[in-house]
């Protein structure tokens, strides 16, 4: 059963986690601050197009509070979600991929 936490607002916050292999954007640390409908340009500390195909799909159940455990994104219902860029990395491609987590704030 998916259980939401009533409101839809606030900040949705992307960090970077994890790059495995090479990223020309990322570093561990980056975050990419999402509020309302826009992009927090001033909060985000970088943006690939292509990686946010691994997180857009999540945006509104983090917005609605539905916990990661619930949607298979997470072990714990407090815990972020947790997804990874399209990119496979090394031995497949040259670049890397990176692990993002996403919290409501």
């Amino acid at each position: 059963m998916v259980t939401l936490t009533m409101g839809g607002s606030g900040k949705i916050v992307i960090r970077v986690r994890e790059v495995r292999g090479q990223c020309p954007i990322f570093t561990p640390g980056d975050t990419i601050t999402i509020d309302g409908a826009e992009l927090d340009m001033k909060a985000t500390d970088a943006y690939c197009v292509w990686a946010s195909a691994s997180f857009l799909p999540y945006l509104v159940a983090a917005r609605y509070g539905v916990p990661a455990d619930e949607i298979g994104l997470g072990t714990a219902p407090t815990q972020p979600y947790v997804v990874q860029c399209l990119d496979p990395g090394p031995p497949l491609t040259p670049g890397g991929t990176v692990v993002f987590e996403i919290r409501r704030e």
